[in-house]
């Protein structure tokens, strides 16, 4: 049953093939075997089997939902009521947060399982998901290769099936660089379009939640439930949840399909470039057309998003201060000695060096010169976005410059780590949606397709990507030993 995809396990539970009880089990041993990974932080398997139990209920008097009785895992930087939530950091090693994230409570009262919570780079700052304070994760189609980051758990558990799909978040490629790296589908979608209440921050204004699914058609579900307005969010945007469902099917003939040269030149493996070559014929073969266009502003992405997400992170993480909750230091001097240890000892390297940044970047007599400049800089990256998208209906690409690196291959080295993200964080400065889909394979490890759409066009996104999928089978596959 675990290798079905959601929307087969939810006909299986309609059907009364077999109840969410044994799905739930099914799952929870399936975590306990492959505990090599370390994709979980936290397991809940008395929540997770009182839930089945009451899903099972709503199944059998005919009040469920598509995901009533179906098995997932959150991202561990939504909070959970009286579960831990640790955003992969000493700091909040021993927090229970007394409410729930608006996601979860989506999912709750979608009737979904809570299998647990998923192991993450700390305060989801990194691209390969060994920053977390609990242990790197491993990649299961190489347990010596990164899953990337931050939500390298859920890439990870969707992959070996350790969960029928997953919560993750997206800040400057956190959904789709691991979704690429695990050979799954993520999805980021327009900022604003689900609720960031009760998802810790790092950067507010790039920070976006999102599914982790085997396929499209799983992400629409997903979707379907996490979208939506929030009065509690003040980030959140008042648009119409469209049936996300409903167009998978819609005809790709005629689709305009744009191909930055930013996106091709040097840094891109010759073997990956090959790889989504193939995927581009088979869009041709589908009706679409390929438009080579230009987005010159997107070089500058990288600079720009290393001064305003260290800013938004440097204000953000000055709430950790060792006096209201999480991490403090034992028998501090005074208030300075409490703040300074609490906080020197509760992050971690990563999470210091993007504070540190950050606060450089905001101080005085810098302000103008960073922080400004780049928020300059930003604009002129939505405005490539923006006249690209007007003459294209959908942007394609890499997700990621190469397939999976080596655990310990780019940790001592910041720069190269990041521009492991140089495909995806123009994305999030410009808010656009965009979603990564299993293309192939290089070497037996997993390759992304990028596919990047207007303002809320996650309906579209997820028809050519389910289109795709319906001619092709990469996100089929499943790692060896995880059968």
């Amino acid at each position: 049953m675990h290798n079905k995809t959601l929307a087969e396990l939810s006909l299986g539970l309609q059907a009364k093939t077999y109840s969410s009880v044994e799905l739930t089990q099914l799952f929870l041993d399936r975590i306990n075997q492959h505990q090599q990974l370390n994709a979980y932080i936290t397991v809940t398997p008395e929540l997770a089997m009182a839930q089945a139990k009451v899903a099972d209920q709503r199944l059998a008097n005919g009040t469920a939902d598509l995901l009533t009785g179906i098995p997932i895992a959150q991202k561990d930087i939504f909070c959970t009521q009286d579960v831990m939530t640790t955003c992969g950091s000493k700091m909040l090693a021993n927090f229970s947060a007394p409410y729930n994230a608006t996601v979860v409570d989506k999912f709750n009262q979608a009737g979904a399982i809570m299998l647990g919570k998923l192991n993450m780079d700390e305060f989801a700052m990194g691209s390969s998901n060994e920053t977390s304070y609990f242990g790197a994760v491993r990649n299961p189609w190489n347990l010596n290769s990164v899953p990337g980051g931050s939500s390298g758990g859920s890439a990870a558990a969707v992959s070996a099936r350790l969960a029928a799909c997953a919560t993750g978040t997206d800040t400057g490629g956190s959904i789709r660089q691991p979704a690429a790296l695990c050979g799954i589908t993520g999805l980021k979608p327009t900022y604003g379009r689900v609720s960031r209440y009760g998802m810790i921050a790092y950067a507010s204004s790039l920070d976006q939640g999102g599914p982790m699914t085997r396929n499209a058609e799983d992400a629409a579900i997903v979707l379907q439930t996490m979208a939506g307005f929030d009065e509690k969010d003040s980030t959140s945007v008042d648009v119409p949840v469209p049936d996300y469902r409903a167009g998978l099917n819609k005809s790709l003939a005629g689709l305009k399909i744009g191909l930055p040269k930013e996106f091709f030149g040097e840094g891109l493996d010759e073997n990956v470039a090959a790889t989504l070559a193939t995927a581009f014929d088979e869009y041709r073969r589908l009706g679409a057309e390929i438009i080579d266009i230009t987005m010159p502003n997107l070089k500058l992405a990288i600079p720009a998003y290393y001064v305003i997400a260290p800013a938004e992170c440097s204000a953000n993480l000055s709430r950790f201060d060792g006096v209201r909750y999480g991490y403090r230091c034992e028998n501090p001097v005074d208030l300075t000695d409490l703040y300074t240890r609490s906080r020197g000892e509760g992050f971690g390297k990563e999470v210091k060096r993007r504070i540190l940044m950050g606060t450089y970047a905001l101080s005085t007599g810098y302000y103008d010169a960073y922080y400004l400049k780049a928020q300059k800089i930003r604009r002129l990256i939505s405005e490539d976005f923006k006249t690209a998208l007007a003459s294209v209906d959908v942007i394609m690409g890499p997700v990621t410059p190469s397939t999976a690196f080596g655990i310990g291959e780019k940790i001592d080295d910041p720069i190269a780590m990041y521009l492991s993200d140089i495909y995806t964080i123009a994305i999030n400065l410009a808010g656009v949606p965009a979603m990564s889909i299993p293309a192939g394979f290089v070497a037996g490890m997993p390759v992304g397709l990028q596919l990047i759409g207007d303002y809320f066009s996650e309906d579209r996104l997820l028809n050519i990507a389910h289109q795709y999928q319906q001619v092709t089978d990469w996100h089929n596959f499943i790692p060896t030993g995880f059968e």
